[in-house]
């Protein structure tokens, strides 16, 4: 290989910034979807007709070295429409099932294969410690060990038993080395907690940063993604000791390592310092999604000036060429059509009605308010109700969630209404000041949002729902109250409100899971995978912590202790 062509296989381009030619010109190894970016109208068959051109231009290129293409499916294929939307990890961690994380992760894996994606930016293994930072929900738990246990779950789902045993599984990418849950708020890196500062002694920093990578590390996951974050103020895209020495080194990772987005221009210097600085700390891979080519470019002259040894580029690239050897994609061929038909399928759909069932917690239950019985009529209010959006969050078929753009799934109201013995004993009224019912139910839910985004001083509930909460009481109603959140909220305030309280999590497009749950079809089994705070001022607040005071500790849940009424 040449220098310009072993470059070529370390860069990753997103798909809306190529040209024509671009990826046979520059020998380019990989392409990626960021959030919310797709062909046409997003539809399994735009996917799969984009895939086959794309491979077929890495194909003509000289040496003939198949692409790898990653998006961030992270709970499902959620940048195609009409895929299924399972729950975010936050939910999956409350259902503490192994199985069924894995069940969910090889149902995303077919659905990817299905449109001709081969990669998962997914799962994120690191353990989320502070609700105010944006990606809590991504999270599995504030448990490093639990969140080490499903992440490997999640691989191995992703990629079978073993990557390339099934022509049908998908690289999985376990994110975000290291340390990116556990950030100290109000650091100088960040205004808060997304791609700030770590701060752990060393044995905390062990325990709670790089213990939850070693169970994917013996799964076999392919990459590793590095993390925006610092590490005592040094980001994790220069750390070489941490990169090198001790992900490669001690805990002996065989795949390769990539980049976040645009994460090495975080780095001090010029941008031949910062590709300089990156290589050499180890990143193989580099996510430049709209700069590729200034990328390749800049990294033959740092190669040639003697800045970045041949050595360090033999090594990355022979990472990567040896994971696109096992993942089977030399021997991959056209989109299987008949695969892509079944996105969004049958069986996908009812595992995603059970994972939400398995993923809600129930708070709170006075009189034993819930079940619901059928017979009564109920007024829903709030904002999470009749809102997709709401239901799935962020990473769904846009960056921050769909927003104003449609997507298959069933609403908590339609369900509730086809659950219903007939549609009418449902009514609806997002303020609660109108309509009638026996019993009222409250969907709380928190705007969809990404990332930093997502970062909270306060995490509060929102003000709509607390209002229609308020109304609901004034008006006599007994009030169960779901909520749609990437993570908890501060609720002691407004708890004596209602009767119910039952965390929802984000379940994605199966509304039908959280109505299941409320009408006694099944009963709640989750278990608080974070721990829930009473104060924000309490925050961060994990188990073990000297003053542990939480409004429901780490594992709490409540059931149903009775059938539901008929």
């Amino acid at each position: 290989m040449t220098l310009a062509e072993k470059a070529g296989q370390m860069t990753q381009a997103e798909r809306e910034a190529l040209a024509p030619g671009d990826i046979q010109r520059l020998s380019l190894g990989s392409v990626l979807s960021g959030g919310g970016s797709a062909p046409g109208k997003a539809s399994p068959t735009e996917w799969a007709d984009m895939l086959d051109a794309l491979h077929r231009e890495a194909l003509s290129s000289r040496l003939s070295i198949p692409l790898l293409y990653g998006s961030d499916a992270v709970h499902g294929h959620g940048n195609v429409v009409g895929a299924t939307i399972f729950p975010h990890n936050i939910g999956l961690g409350c259902a503490g099932d192994p199985a069924l994380v894995e069940a969910v992760a090889r149902a995303t894996a077919l659905e990817l294969y299905a449109t001709g994606v081969d990669w998962t930016f997914a799962p994120a293994v690191g353990a989320g410690r502070d609700e105010r930072w944006g990606r809590t929900y991504e999270t599995f738990s504030e448990d490093p060990v639990a969140a080490g246990l499903l992440g490997s779950a999640a691989v191995r789902g992703y990629q079978g038993a073993r990557l390339g045993g099934d022509p049908k599984s998908v690289l999985a990418c376990a994110k975000h080395f290291a340390g990116d849950g556990a950030t100290a708020f109000g650091s100088a890196a960040s205004a808060l907690l997304d791609q700030g500062d770590t701060r752990l002694s060393e044995p905390d920093f062990e325990r709670i940063a790089i213990a939850p990578y070693r169970p994917s590390i013996a799964a076999g996951v392919g990459s590793i993604m590095v993390s925006f974050s610092s590490v005592h103020g040094r980001k994790m895209h220069g750390h070489e000791e941490l990169l090198t020495r001790t992900l490669k080194g001690k805990l002996g990772f065989r795949g390769f390592v990539v980049s976040d987005w645009l994460g090495i221009q975080q780095l001090p210097g010029s941008y031949a310092d910062q590709v300089t600085t990156s290589v050499n700390a180890g990143i193989d891979l580099f996510m430049e999604p709209f700069g590729f080519e200034r990328f390749t470019q800049t990294l033959v002259q740092v190669v040639t000036a003697g800045r970045v040894p041949m050595a360090r580029v033999d090594d990355a690239v022979r990472r990567i060429l040896t994971v696109k050897c096992e993942a089977g994609l030399f021997e991959k061929g056209p989109v299987d059509r008949a695969q892509t038909a079944n996105v969004g399928g049958k069986a996908q759909r009812e595992l995603a009605r059970r994972a939400v069932r398995a993923s809600a917690v129930l708070l709170k239950n006075d009189g034993g308010l819930l079940p619901l019985a059928k017979n009564k009529k109920l007024l829903v209010a709030g904002t999470g109700a009749s809102s997709l959006s709401r239901q799935a969050g962020g990473w769904t078929v846009g960056w921050h969630g769909a927003e104003d753009r449609s997507f298959l799934g069933t609403t908590l109201l339609d369900a509730l209404r086809s659950a219903a013995p007939t549609p009418a004993h449902v009514s609806f009224d997002e303020s609660g000041k109108t309509g009638e019912g026996d019993v009222a139910l409250l969907v709380m839910s928190e705007p969809s949002y990404a990332e930093g985004k997502g970062d909270s001083a306060t995490i509060a509930p929102p003000e709509a729902d607390l209002a229609a909460l308020d109304t609901l009481a004034a008006r006599g109603f007994e009030i169960a109250v779901v909520i749609y959140s990437g993570r908890p909220l501060v609720i002691e305030p407004h708890l004596g409100k209602a009767r119910a309280w039952l965390a929802a999590w984000l379940p994605g497009s199966a509304g039908e899971g959280v109505a299941d749950v409320l009408y006694g079809a099944y009963a709640p089994t989750g278990k608080l995978s974070h721990s829930w705070p009473r104060r924000v001022e309490d925050l961060p607040l994990n188990q073990g912590d000297l003053r542990y005071d939480p409004l429901f500790p780490l594992g709490y849940g409540l059931s149903y202790a009775t059938p539901p009424s008929p």
